[in-house]
């Protein structure tokens, strides 16, 4: 079973950027749709954005022209590249793997924190 671990987290100002990464082992990464979530204190977890075997993307509006998500399958990583980043982005993000008939798996997450 895949086994997934996220960097990249940490304590930002509004308008800055971070890249977060999360590392799958253990699994065929190339098969898998990749996503981030993220979840605020006191909120449910979210979608952010997810990247398909394929290459197709989607990402929730908020998020949009800000964030970019992109798969190196052959460093079998996948790549959060956050910027323009606002207070309310701040949330432990998560990342996924799963997709049509595989047992979803999830990172440890890491803390974002963006400061006004």
């Amino acid at each position: 079973q895949v086994q997934l671990v996220e960097s990249g987290g940490g304590l930002v100002q509004a308008g800055g950027s971070l890249r977060l990464s999360c590392a799958a082992s253990g699994g065929i990464f190339s098969v898998y749709t990749m996503g981030w979530y993220r979840q605020a204190p006191g909120k449910q977890r979210e979608l952010v954005t997810v990247i398909t075997q394929g290459g197709n993307t989607n990402y929730v509006d908020s998020v949009k022209g800000r964030f970019t998500i992109s798969r190196d399958n052959a460093k079998n990583t996948v790549y959060l590249q956050m910027n323009s980043l606002k207070p309310e982005d701040t949330a432990v993000y998560y990342c996924n793997a799963g997709g049509p008939g595989i047992r979803s798996v999830w990172g440890q997450g890491t803390q974002v924190t963006v400061s006004s």
